[in-house]
């Protein structure tokens, strides 16, 4: 059984309601109001973190940091 690792994903700025939707799979909030954007959730795979990484550069996001997060 392959257990998916979980994962923090910290955006520049404060997302829009139609990007959030882009990351269906993960939870978001807001650190403090326009600052960044923390996604966070669980990620089954490499392919899976390869293809949030890909839809965060498609929408033209920032990523300030990515790291994975304790069980």
């Amino acid at each position: 059984m392959v257990t998916a690792l979980r994962y923090q994903f910290i955006i520049d700025g404060e997302l829009s309601e139609r990007a959030l939707a882009a990351f269906p799979e993960l939870s978001a909030s807001n650190r403090a109001p326009g600052a960044v954007t923390a996604l966070y959730g669980p990620v089954t795979d490499a392919a899976a973190l390869r293809g949030l990484l890909a839809r965060i550069d498609a929408l033209g996001l920032t990523l300030l940091e990515l790291r994975q997060m304790p069980d």
